[in-house]
């Protein structure tokens, strides 16, 4: 364990420091500054040895937390990032984009704020890569066996990797132009910088994983054909069918799902020109959903110079402290505050949408109206519509579900009645040898639950090719929510 008395010796919580607001919106670096070393020992010296350590089911990956924030505390970052390896393939995107269900689940959470376990842990990577610690990790042997991953988000890649180190050859297969599905194009540079990613894939590429970007399976080249060509196929592409919201004014110019928005912007921050570029400078904005999805737009918007950014959410805001029905250790809906919400703009709940204003096809504002409850039910409240002006509105309500993609039709994979991939409990859909992991098969989720699902399907798929495996399945598919009691 780290320092015995640590959590009574340093009871205050001493997160990371986000760089000045005025100083972060004019560019698209990471908002967080590294911690102070000494700040990051005494923070991971508060890890008490509480017995039985919540924090490993807390986060689906059961991470060795204890371990290596003791190995932190002792200044030996070696072994922290060889504990920290044992149980998650990339700390450096977790680190910085899991909302942390495992603090929530911290013991010393009861009492006191929780240990910073994201912080160490994206620290012990960042210092890993930074030392050289981080090397490809090729197989001793080859077993003969092909596989084909669609789809190179975080769930993608981490049954590619698994599968490449234990001696399989692995292709995987994306329709962009790049490697790295949402983690590429969907996060904002301001959350992670690309170079991260980058030099993962370099790592994988090492090791001897296979990339095809550019192949859009389902139309470049069939399913039917990737089953035949290859002994195992995984499909890993995500659930990214948007939620729509078909109130009158739907069809006006200026109304834009938010993947539509946050795709061609980060295209840009990467140099590239898209053709269907959504500029919010000088521009009114609001932003429809108060998630994460929402928040990275309201941080690209600032970026971008908009002349205001509103965030509209229909139901009520969130407490600031656990509610007594999400006692500890379970997760509990909190309101926070996002670095994008720093920035700027204004967030209103219990706001309904009624309807979409327009003049000559032209997005003109937005009409709301307060929320009210019915039999359970959340409707606009008669008498309290107003008008909101808004050039630009970004649908941010979540996803519904994984795309078609000819699935059905080319190879017989069947959906389930939440629009998601089916599966059993190997992973594997009413197709032999067909598995699915992450959102495509969970639905929308969290990238710690995608990366879990990602290791644990890979041992499936190991199993199915060989009769057996070494590797771990941290969780397996029915485990829809975690139970922490």
């Amino acid at each position: 364990m780290a320092d015995p008395r640590g959590f009574l010796k340093v009871r205050e919580r001493e997160t990371q420091p986000r760089r000045p607001v005025p100083v972060r919106i004019m560019d698209w670096k990471e908002v967080y500054e590294a911690q102070e070393k000494g700040v990051l020992k005494s923070q991971a010296g508060r890890c008490m040895d509480c017995g039985v350590p919540f924090c490993h089911q807390g986060c689906p990956l059961g991470n060795l937390i204890p371990e290596w924030n003791d190995l932190v505390w002792r200044d030996r970052g070696q072994e922290a990032i060889e504990r920290l390896h044992a149980t998650n393939n990339f700390p450096e995107f977790t680190g910085r984009l899991c909302p942390a269900p495992c603090e929530s689940s911290c013991v010393l959470g009861i009492n006191q704020p929780a240990v910073t376990i994201k912080q160490v842990e994206v620290s012990i990577i960042d210092q890993a890569f930074e030392e050289g610690w981080v090397t490809p990790l090729p197989p001793t042997r080859l077993t003969g066996k092909t596989v084909a991953v669609v789809g190179s988000g975080p769930a993608g890649l981490a049954v590619a990797q698994q599968l490449t180190r234990v001696g399989h050859t692995v292709a995987v297969y994306e329709r962009d132009d790049k490697i790295g599905g949402l983690l590429r194009y969907g996060i904002p540079d301001f959350k992670m910088e690309k170079d991260h990613l980058d030099r993962r894939l370099e790592q994988m590429k090492a090791e001897g994983t296979r990339f095809r970007p550019g192949v859009n399976v389902g139309v470049d080249v069939t399913w039917e054909q990737l089953r035949r060509r290859y002994d195992a196929v995984v499909v890993t592409t995500g659930a990214t069918v948007p939620r729509d919201l078909p109130i009158p004014g739907r069809e006006l110019s200026g109304v834009h799902y938010a993947m539509d928005y946050l795709v061609p912007s980060n295209r840009v921050v990467a140099g590239e020109q898209p053709e269907n570029h959504i500029d919010a400078r000088g521009k009114h904005v609001v932003i429809l959903g108060g998630g994460d999805t929402g928040a990275d737009c309201i941080g690209t918007a600032h970026r971008q110079q908009a002349a205001s950014v509103t965030t509209l959410a229909i139901g009520k805001q969130p407490p600031a402290e656990r509610p007594a029905h999400q006692p500890w250790p379970l997760f509990p809906t909190l309101f926070e505050v996002a670095s994008a919400h720093e920035e700027g703009g204004e967030r209103t709940y219990l706001a309904s949408t009624v309807e979409f204003v327009g003049e000559n096809g032209q997005l003109t504002g937005i009409k709301v109206a307060e929320t009210e409850f019915v039999d359970g039910k959340r409707l606009p409240k008669a008498g309290t519509e107003r008008i909101i002006p808004a050039d630009l509105v970004f649908l941010a309500l979540g996803f519904t579900g994984a795309e078609p993609a000819g699935i059905t039709e080319q190879i017989k994979a069947e959906f389930d009645g939440r629009g998601n991939v089916s599966r059993d409990a190997e992973y594997m859909t009413s197709t032999e040898g067909v598995f699915v992991a992450g959102d495509a098969g969970r639905g929308q989720s969290l990238i710690v639950w995608a990366i879990a699902e990602g290791r644990a399907c890979a041992a499936s798929v190991d199993r199915f090719l060989t009769g057996g495996t070494i590797l771990p399945a941290p969780v397996a598919p029915t485990d829809r929510a975690i139970s922490l009691l």
